[in-house]
Order: structure tokens, then C-alpha cells, then sequence
């Protein structure tokens, strides 16, 4: 199991300690530093800047989402990137919300696994500088009866297999996460619930034909984002969590279309999700985090003391995690390099 660090978003008031962080992780050997978007800052413009301020980490999309690019746009973006970072590029995707889909970027979100699908499609393509020239129900290229011709991608990018990943959450994505991509970014991983995740993934690698009879999950990297906390009081850990684990049950999403509540929901915490829910949408943002239960936080995070992390941190392995992406939940630039100085001591230890 590799470490990766989960940066988020930028813009908002800590990006040269954001940048502080990668090049701390750049030098302990972590595989890989992760960049978000939603609807501020973009992910390949942030990756160019740390691209050119470390050395060997990888430069990860956590996740370019696809309603905001055309195919092309994306596999140019994803070949420049490589391009100049010397292979370092993973190119993670995701169709995001409805809400931002359709009300930032103006594209329905009808069919999402449908869309997905035919995307990887002709961003493959054109990284292996086919001439793209597709018809499918979602994407025709080019358009019929007009003057647009079939193109290849003018550059040759070092890797024209470099490693693409899905956001997934519910099961069907997952069975196509398996299908057609090389790896699974995953958010609220438990180690414990993760077995019918897992499962979906896995029949997709079969039904695809990837991987091997025994092992169809060869050759495929479960990337979970994990927020630690490194603290002697493992409630005052959780509670780090409590705002963002809120935030993402309660408010990413209508109360009709929440992934991450539904999430909540298969991991056995049905009455929790619909009371943060609840309490989110009714804006009394504080008590939904408060009533966040302990035990969600505590399977789906690393908290406490440094012995009790190195303890729990073989379950990921256990669960089939190939790289461990850490999400450091601290205030200041020195306690999220404390996280991730002693993560990186926690698995040389441990071996996991």
C-alpha cells in the first residue's frame, strides 16, 4: 500500500502551505498528491503549479469533472500535463451533482453512468492518438452534415495508458469503475463496510475481462481519501471531522439525489443521515455536525493517537486499498505536516 496526500481545493487563503505539504510528501516518497475542483479553483491548473515545484510525486485529478470539459479538451489536458511532468499525471473523473452539473456548468445530468462510459471511451482514444472519429448516444465526433473532421491528438504523450480513475459511490458506478477505468477514488471508505464495494468493482473487472481469474483486482488501485487526525483525545479527533462529514451527508445534494447520504445509509446509519439531513437543509449547520455519530467517523477516518493510528491502519490493506490518500485535518501548516510526516513513519513501521 503506497501514501498519497489529498490537497483540496486552492484559492481559499492556504495554497502556499498547500504547496508546503506536497513538497514535504514529494520528499518523504508519497506516490502521489491529489487536487479537488467543484465550482472555484480547477484542478489542472493548480497540478501545473505543483507539478513544477516538486520532483517525483505524482500530480493526481481527484477529480476533473466531466460535465465542465468535452472529451478531447480533457485527453489534451491530461496528455499536456504528463507531458510536462514526465509521466507523473493520474487523470481522475467524476460526473460531480446534479446541482453543479446542471446549475454551473450548464449540462444535464441525465444517464451519468451512460455519459461516463462513452467519456473514457474518447479520452482513451485520443491518448493513444487514434483519430477520433465516435457515435454513441451521448458523444458523436465529429458532428454529422458539417464541416468538422475526424482528428488524432497532434502531441505524443509519454503514456498513452496513463492510469485513469473514477469517483464512485453507488454500486452501478462502481461496476463501471471496474469496467473501464484503472483505479476507484473513494470518499467515506470504510475498511469494514467497503465488501460490497469491492464486490461491484470486482464484477466489473470480470465482465470486462481485466485483471486475473483469481484476482480480478490486479492491476486496480482503490484510492480512498482518508482524513487523519493525529491527536491524544481521539473525541476531539472526531470532532476535526464532524463539519466535513456534515457537509457532505446534509448538504452535498437535494434531499433527493445525496450519494453520500444514500452512503451513509448502506453502511448501516440510516436514522443518523436523515437526522443530519434534516438538520443541514434547515441550515442549522452546527447540529447537524454535532449529530454526526462517532462511529461513522471513527470507520470511515484515522484519529487519535499516533499507537492507535499505526493499530487501525492495516485494515485498508486488509480491504484491498492501494493507495492511501491522507486528507490531514488540522489547522496550521505545522500540524498538517505533523500528519503527514507521521503517517509516513506509521507505514515504514508497519509494514502495511
Amino acid at each position: 500500500m503506497e501514501l498519497g496526500v489529498n490537497l483540496g481545493y486552492f484559492g481559499m487563503g492556504m495554497d502556499q502551505d498547500n504547496v508546503a505539504v506536497a513538497q514535504e510528501a514529494d520528499r518523504l516518497g508519497y506516490a502521489v498528491a491529489w487536487v479537488a475542483e467543484a465550482y472555484g479553483s480547477d484542478v489542472p491548473t493548480v497540478l501545473s503549479w505543483i507539478g513544477a515545484l516538486t520532483e517525483q510525486i505524482h500530480l493526481g485529478a481527484a477529480v476533473m469533472q466531466i460535465p465542465a470539459r468535452t472529451p478531447a479538451m480533457t485527453a489534451m489536458t491530461a496528455a499536456t500535463l504528463d507531458t510536462l511532468s514526465g509521466g507523473r499525471f493520474r487523470l481522475g473523473l467524476g460526473v460531480s451533482g446534479p446541482q453543479v452539473s446542471e446549475g454551473w456548468h450548464g449540462v444535464p445530468f441525465a444517464a451519468p453512468l451512460g455519459r461516463t462510459r462513452e467519456y473514457v471511451d474518447i479520452v482513451r482514444m485520443a491518448l493513444r492518438r487514434e483519430t477520433v472519429a465516435y457515435s454513441g448516444k451521448h458523444f458523436t465526433l465529429p458532428l454529422p452534415d458539417g464541416p468538422g473532421k475526424a482528428l488524432k491528438l497532434t502531441i505524443h504523450p509519454p503514456r498513452p495508458d496513463l492510469p485513469i480513475y473514477l469517483a464512485a459511490v453507488g454500486p452501478k458506478n462502481l461496476e463501471l469503475a471496474g469496467e473501464v477505468a484503472d483505479g476507484w477514488h473513494a470518499i467515506f471508505f470504510s475498511p469494514e463496510h467497503s465488501g460490497d464495494q469491492v464486490a461491484s468493482v470486482a464484477a466489473g473487472r470480470r465482465r470486462a475481462g481485466r485483471g486475473t481469474e483469481e484476482n480480478p483486482l490486479e492491476g486496480f488501485d482503490i484510492a480512498p481519501s482518508v482524513p487523519v487526525v493525529v491527536a491524544d483525545d481521539v473525541e476531539a479527533a472526531a470532532d476535526a471531522i464532524r463539519p466535513y462529514a456534515a457537509l457532505y451527508i446534509g448538504g452535498m445534494g437535494s434531499r433527493e439525489q445525496n450519494f453520500y447520504n444514500q452512503l451513509a445509509c448502506r453502511m448501516g446509519f440510516e436514522d443518523a443521515a436523515a437526522k443530519v439531513q434534516d438538520l443541514y437543509l434547515a441550515k442549522q449547520h452546527r447540529d447537524a455536525a454535532a449529530a454526526v455519530p462517532f462511529e461513522f467517523i471513527d470507520a470511515t477516518s484515522l484519529i487519535g493517537p499516533r499507537e492507535r493510528i499505526a493499530e487501525r491502519i492495516g485494515r485498508y490493506a486488509a480491504a484491498g486499498v492501494g493507495t492511501l490518500s491522507v486528507a490531514p485535518f488540522a489547522g496550521g501548516l505545522d500540524a498538517r505536516l505533523h500528519v503527514v510526516r507521521t503517517m509516513a513513519e506509521v507505514m515504514g513501521e508497519t509494514g502495511a
